[in-house]
């Protein structure tokens, strides 16, 4: 006697059922592993650009900057986003802001961040031979979900930077 081959009714909508359950639990999981993944790529480069211009500017014995550019070229000026993505360089002329200019030796440049934004203290970030920035700064990672999944890069005085998910102060993250 042969059996038949193939999925009753009830086998299809018992498939369908289950698929769409594991789907509604499934994605919206996904999602959130994708936005972190995301902030976490853009926090630990920034937290690499830190060490890169700490490091150099001890190595160099000079003054090594970060500072906002969204053409990995120039520094985008006071009201640059730091989103837009950023660059390193040897400061030769120790300007303060940071400026780049044409003969100062470009050290790495870091993509736009265009799903999230970084609100920062600080236009510019400059690193001396003795490992010092010489002035405390806080960057904010920031996505669609808004203060409740922000990060922030806080860089102490002495250039080492950590990563909150609060204020220096203690207080909660603002995406504002």
């Amino acid at each position: 006697m042969d059996r038949p081959r193939g999925f009753t009714l009830i086998d299809r909508m018992v498939t369908r059922m289950a698929a769409t359950d594991f789907l509604a639990w499934g994605i919206p999981s996904f999602r959130e592993f994708r936005l972190n993944t995301e902030r976490t790529r853009e926090v630990n480069q920034f937290v690499q650009a830190v060490y890169l211009a700490r490091s150099e500017a001890i190595k160099r014995n000079g003054v090594v900057s970060l500072c906002p550019s969204p053409d990995g070229q120039h520094c985008g000026g006071a009201g640059a986003a730091w989103q837009s993505g950023w660059i390193v360089f040897v400061n030769s002329d120790r300007d303060s802001p940071a400026v780049r200019e044409p003969d100062e030796s470009l050290l790495h440049v870091y993509q736009s961040w265009p799903d999230g934004r970084i609100l920062a203290n600080r236009t510019t970030l400059s690193f001396r031979a003795f490992g010092q920035s010489g002035v405390t700064a806080t960057f904010t990672f920031c996505d669609r979900r808004g203060a409740a999944a922000a990060r922030a890069v806080v860089i102490s005085q002495t250039g080492r930077p950590r990563v909150s998910d609060r204020k220096p102060s203690g207080k909660p993250l603002q995406c504002i």
